[in-house]
């Protein structure tokens, strides 16, 4: 028998948490002091540590915040200084990507997250990869190049993506665009780099990403990424709509019908996979799926998955690529279907064969 469905449905609860103790608070704070060159500074970081196991213990989240103001579903409600200040940025990127005379973006990005400023010691094959990708978009004069090098995340100082927490599957509503989990003062969850990113995927007429393959599936720098624009993809540009994160409002804002944006849709993209012995077909496709269900649109048969140095030793794999003109070739030739797809778009000669298509199971 199955139960009836309530008009909106009951928020499940029971998975336990437990807070940290003070001791054990203090321990995890410590410990990103453990460099003896902090030994005489110890009083001041204890006064500090005080400061923050209040923030904790207190859960400020979001410390700084104002009221919404006119726009919003509920002007009175307060939003985190920081989370307006991201948003402000979207708009102005949405504003430089709707400028019809500026000059076209692509986004390249290099999805490996190997550089030779740490523990590798040598540079990936993505990263020469996209530099040639680089190459042909910043050689067109009607398009620029915004290259994201997603190595960052292992090589400098305070870079971070959050992991998404799945806010989503409560209900799309109390997915917010932009992100609204981050930053968490209270939990010592800041400086999260999606704060800067999402901007960029705005401002972009055109994305094309340069990935490896790690374990028969795309990096775990470029999968951060792709779960926190999971709001690109349906989510609430308005968390006062909800209260902030109020579970049984964003349930039944879904239940009463909502509408899915695409915040992202009708961007051209391109992607290009390389490996060195398995998994390259299961990232290509699973890449374009994902790109394809934002509704970007793919720029003619620029989704390309290859090998270099198939199964031979990784010491040789860069001689490898330097002997495979073909695959550098193939890099350039993703770029230059990004470039001319995006120059069609601009001229008004690209149409979209699944432009007024309305989708009967929007999701």
């Amino acid at each position: 028998m199955t139960a009836e469905q309530p008009d909106v449905p009951e928020v499940r609860k029971g998975q336990t948490y437990e807070s940290l103790s003070k001791e054990e608070f203090a321990k995890r704070f410590d410990a990103r002091f453990y460099d003896p060159a902090f030994d005489y500074l110890r009083d001041e970081l204890a006064r500090i540590r005080d400061v923050a196991w209040d923030g904790y213990h207190e859960y400020r989240k979001s410390p700084r915040t104002r009221p919404a103001g006119a726009g919003f579903a509920d002007p009175t409600f307060a939003l985190p200084i920081e989370w307006l200040e991201t948003r402000d940025q979207i708009i102005d990127a949405q504003k430089r990507h709707a400028n019809a005379a500026a000059q076209r973006r692509v986004l390249v990005i290099c999805a490996s997250p190997r550089t030779d400023a740490t523990c590798p010691g040598e540079m990936s094959k993505t990263f020469r990869l996209a530099q040639l990708a680089r190459q042909i978009v910043e050689g067109d004069d009607q398009c620029e190049c915004d290259f994201l090098d997603l190595s960052a995340l292992t090589a400098e100082y305070g870079r971070v993506i959050y992991p998404c927490k799945g806010c989503v599957s409560t209900a799309m509503p109390l997915c917010h665009w932009p992100c609204s989990c981050y930053p968490n003062h209270a939990m010592g969850q800041t400086g999260d780099w999606m704060n800067e990113l999402y901007p960029r995927w705005v401002a972009a007429h055109a994305v094309m990403i340069v990935t490896p393959v790690h374990w028969y599936q795309a990096p775990s720098v470029l999968k951060l990424m792709i779960d926190r624009l999971v709001c690109a993809d349906g989510g609430n540009p308005d968390p006062t709509s909800t209260h902030g994160k109020k579970p049984e409002e964003a349930k039944a804002l879904e239940v009463k019908g909502w509408p899915y944006p695409k915040h992202l849709a009708g961007r051209a993209f391109g992607v290009f996979v390389h490996g060195d012995a398995v998994g390259a077909e299961t990232v290509r496709r699973s890449l374009t799926d994902w790109l394809l269900d934002m509704e970007l649109v793919q720029a003619g048969r620029g989704v390309v998955d290859r090998y270099i140095g198939y199964m031979e030793n990784y010491a040789n794999s860069h001689h490898a690529l330097d002997a495979d003109s073909a695959v550098q070739e193939d890099v350039r030739n993703v770029a230059r279907e990004v470039v001319a797809t995006v120059k069609l778009m601009r001229s008004g000669r690209y149409d979209d064969p699944a432009q007024g298509i309305n989708d009967p199971r929007p999701k």
